[in-house]
């Protein structure tokens, strides 16, 4: 805090203004106002160098006839931000977002010799009692790697590393299309999204028809796409998750427009090929080895099964109050979080695409719930002292190029341009805050089929509960 946010001892007032939400009232007095103006005029009166005068030899008038306005508002941003920082410190408020004007306000201004004064909400992590985590117990799926699946990610490599070649149609599974794609939101005449070479997959037929589509998952996307041509334009309509990290899409009929301008097919290598491109001697060399790699992928999926039992205990065992607004930054951290850990569990970035689809339609109960447990592991991180090291992010990105099979400053440089790394770490350390509660976990072992048996009607349950609430609600 500087000393001049100190001198200027502005009233703050906070109040509830919703479900972990405060609203701040931040008033400045006039004579404090006056002072810093006439300190910003002093500062500026030295320093400015006007062409006729030696620098801070320009006359008060002159300088306050051409800097006068911008001086003002350099004031006000600066008033708002220390007093707001000084609330926010003195208050001990944990804010979660950025703060917005409070409905109903005016933009504050400021002025000579009148006090400043704005309010402020602001979405804060909310307070709760932390539950006892010692003990719980939890199930570990077991299964043995086969042949079967030994041959399916031999035929996965093997379009991996394929030869494109390309093709005017009719399109089929795995087929990628480069297209010119518009999106229009409801009945607005404008498209919100326009992009050229905008990549579009036919989904495989193991995915049952459905595929991401710029973002949002359409169902029966392969209906759409199927038989289709270069040349060709297809019109695809599709609702909107009302959960979508962009708060103007939330619930929004989308219509996309795909015009297809190019198109390749993956030939995909035999695995005496795919062994000899990777320098193995024999078909028999690469089989041992991807066994071994889906042997850690299994573990790595185990363990996320193992988590994801604690972290539906977290859930159940804590109730609080969220904002009631979810905000865009909210969701957004939730879904990058999401990618990071599916990024370091080995699944391709195609298939994290259409999870991420799938998340972003999933219903407003379990985004709240996932919100929820981020605010509980956040607490658990902090009471337990657990922090995330530079060698463990290294290390996570090079896991996550080795899967890739890329540099790891490729992956780095990706992560830093878009933003992500923020979400890499976190996600790092809500694994470690679990990982310590499951070294205290009772574990009970189950077959593989029985555990995807309980978690199809697990799922299935809370599905039919929220549509019943949904139902009676209305």
């Amino acid at each position: 805090m500087s000393n001049a946010t100190a001198e200027i001892s502005p009233e703050v007032k906070v109040e509830d203004a919703g479900p972990a939400c405060k609203r701040i009232t931040v008033t400045v007095p006039a004579k404090a106002v006056d002072a810093r103006l006439e300190t910003s005029f002093g500062n500026l009166a030295n320093e400015a160098q006007l062409p006729g005068f030696r620098k801070g030899k320009a006359p008060r008038g002159l300088l306050e006839k051409r800097f006068g306005e911008s001086l003002l508002q350099e004031t006000r941003s600066q008033l708002l931000s220390e007093t707001y920082s000084k609330a926010i410190e003195d208050h001990k408020l944990r804010p979660v977002s950025e703060p917005t004007l409070a409905e109903g306000s005016k933009e504050p201004e400021i002025a000579r010799g009148k006090a400043f004064t704005f309010t402020l909400e602001v979405e804060v992590a909310p307070d709760f009692k932390l539950p006892n985590t010692d003990g719980i117990e939890v199930q570990k799926p077991m299964f043995e790697i086969t042949d079967e699946h030994v041959n399916g990610e031999l035929r996965r490599q093997g379009y991996r590393f394929g030869t494109p070649e390309r093709i005017t149609g009719p399109f089929q599974p795995l087929d990628r299309m480069l297209c010119t794609a518009k999106a229009w939101k409801n009945d607005e005449k404008e498209p919100f999204f326009n992009m050229e070479k905008a990549l579009v997959v036919v989904p495989d037929t193991a995915d049952q028809g459905k595929g991401a589509l710029l973002g949002l998952l359409v169902e029966d996307l392969n209906k759409h796409l199927e038989g289709k041509n270069v040349g060709d334009t297809v019109q695809i309509t599709t609702k909107a998750p009302e959960n979508h990290e962009r708060e103007d899409l939330r619930g929004a009929t989308v219509r996309f427009e795909l015009k297809f301008d190019d198109a390749d097919r993956i030939t995909p290598l035999d695995p005496k090929t795919l062994a000899e491109r990777m320098g193995l001697e024999t078909e028999e060399i690469l089989r041992a080895q991807v066994r071994i790699m889906l042997e850690r992928k299994r573990d790595a999926e185990q363990r996320g099964a193992e988590r994801e039992q604690v972290s539906r205990h977290l859930m159940d065992a804590v109730d609080f109050a969220l904002p009631a607004r979810l905000s865009q930054g909210q969701i957004t951290r939730n879904l990058e979080m999401a990618r990071m850990d599916m990024l370091q569990r080995g699944i391709e970035a195609e298939q994290v695409e259409t999870r991420l689809a799938e998340i972003r339609h999933d219903s407003e109960e379990n985004t709240k719930r996932r919100l929820k447990l981020f605010f509980v592991l956040g607490r658990l991180a902090e009471e337990q002292n657990i922090s995330v090291s530079e060698a463990e992010v290294n290390g996570r990105i090079a896991g996550i190029a080795a899967q890739r099979g890329v540099p790891a400053g490729q992956i780095r440089q990706e992560l830093e341009r878009s933003g992500r790394m923020n979400e890499l770490v976190l996600s790092i350390r809500e694994q470690k805050v679990l990982d310590r509660i499951l070294d205290k976990a009772k574990f009970t072992e189950i077959a593989a089929e029985k555990w995807n048996e309980m978690e199809t009607k697990r799922e299935a349950e809370a599905t039919a509960k929220i549509k019943g609430g949904k139902s009676k609600k209305a």
